[in-house]
């Protein structure tokens, strides 16, 4: 392809992916309240295990409005995933031979549980978070907490985490594309792990560092997972190369 035609591909999926949203976003707009009650609680269990006054505040008048806006927007965010994973791949896939397409179809289908898999984790370790920040306030303090706020916190921890879960896919794929081999991605294992560990420790608090290593475990894994296929593809592609060079000799 042509460099005019990469970009009215990419222009076309990326029209796609946003059509997605959008129709993700209608359904979260009607899901918002129920979404916001399931991540009130946390503020709602300091009281019971504190013992202190905790409330979610609006500040403005437009605070409530612009909430159920953003809320509808991630959670079509997260619905509409397969729709925006499949055309991130999609756009990749002319680059790819017959083999390599049929492989993207299954990072395509471990992507999305990846995913969700990880804003799961990330709202398993919300509430610690929760409780631990608001612990160092004194007892007889009372906790008004910004609603804005506080949905920035719960997005920055859940969605960052889903989309860190997914990018040992994007390793596995630039591997089967020949953009990476698996002797580099296990070169660089070092690096790799002090930037998950960075990343984990930007997306929770300093202090949280249970949760933090609760994180960064399955990405590290998930990262010698991805070195463990790119090595299978690395050496199945090895033995057909040498096997093509003796039939050629021949």
């Amino acid at each position: 392809m042509s460099l005019g035609q990469h970009l009215v591909e990419l222009r076309k999926r990326l029209f796609r992916a946003a059509a997605g949203i959008i129709v993700g976003a209608i359904l979260g707009w009607f899901l918002a309240d129920f979404v916001w009650d399931a991540l009130r609680q946390p503020i709602l269990a300091i009281a019971a295990e504190q013992g202190r006054n905790a409330q979610i505040n609006y500040p403005d008048i437009t605070s409530s409005f612009d909430l159920q806006l953003k809320i509808a927007f991630y959670v079509g965010l997260v619905v509409s995933s397969p729709m925006w994973l499949y055309q991130i791949f999609a756009f990749l896939m002319p680059g790819l031979t017959r083999t390599e397409k049929q492989y993207t179809f299954g990072f395509f289908f471990t992507a999305i549980p990846l995913f969700l898999a990880g804003c799961t984790a990330g709202w398993f370790v919300l509430p610690n978070i929760v409780g631990l920040m608001t612990s160092f306030a004194p007892v007889e303090d009372a906790a008004f907490i910004n609603a804005q706020d506080y949905l920035n916190f719960v997005l920055k921890l859940v969605i960052a985490i889903g989309v860190a879960f997914v990018l040992p896919v994007f390793i596995v794929l630039l591997n089967m594309a020949g953009v990476i081999s698996a002797a580099s991605i296990i070169k660089s294992w070092r690096i790799a792990i002090l930037v998950i560990v960075l990343f984990t420790a930007i997306a929770t608090p300093a202090a949280d560092v249970v949760s933090m290593f609760l994180l960064a475990i399955p990405m590290v894994a998930l990262y010698f997972a991805a070195y463990g296929i790119a090595f299978l593809h690395d050496r199945r592609a090895a033995k057909r190369a040498l096997a093509f060079t003796d039939e050629t000799a021949l």
